[in-house]
């Protein structure tokens, strides 16, 4: 196991051209500046959809059905470069039971997650940022190569 390395998975939940998002919380409380889509770090010798199943329970009290692997992203740490982050984005398929996430029934979602909503990517800042300029229809709705996108120092 490497201690520079950070293993993330994320869940798409995709609907209309907008993605489910979260607003999390700051350590005062406070609401982020930015969108992003739920998931979290992998526990030591969890499979990433494991993790991507328990991380969605944890934040939207929801069960996922996992799909596919859509994109996989690679980055270093912006306050330390020899910090590398590997974040693996799938798609969540039963979209329709994240219609109402009631945040204060998680066990998670209420202390790390401001608000949660359907956005569109396009006009709305959200991490990563790729996802602001990629078709997701096209990765969602085709047979595509995982989108990889790597951003180190």
């Amino acid at each position: 196991m490497n201690a520079n390395r950070r293993v993330a998975i994320r869940g798409i939940i995709y609907r209309d051209g907008k993605i489910l998002a979260t607003k999390q919380k700051d350590n005062d409380g406070n609401e982020a500046k930015n969108w992003a889509t739920f998931g979290g770090g992998l526990d030591p010798l969890e499979s990433l959809t494991d993790g991507l199943y328990r991380e969605m329970i944890e934040e939207t009290g929801i069960a996922p059905k996992i799909g596919k692997l859509l994109f996989i992203q690679q980055f270093a740490e912006p306050s330390d470069a020899t910090k590398e982050h590997l974040e693996f984005f799938f798609l969540i398929e039963n979209t329709a039971d994240y219609e109402s996430i009631n945040l204060n029934a998680t066990t998670h979602g209420f202390l790390e997650i401001a608000r949660a909503d359907f956005i569109d990517p396009k006009t709305n800042p959200i991490l990563p940022d790729f996802l602001q300029t990629i078709d997701i229809t096209d990765y969602v709705e085709n047979d595509r190569p995982v989108y990889i996108y790597s951003k180190l120092a």
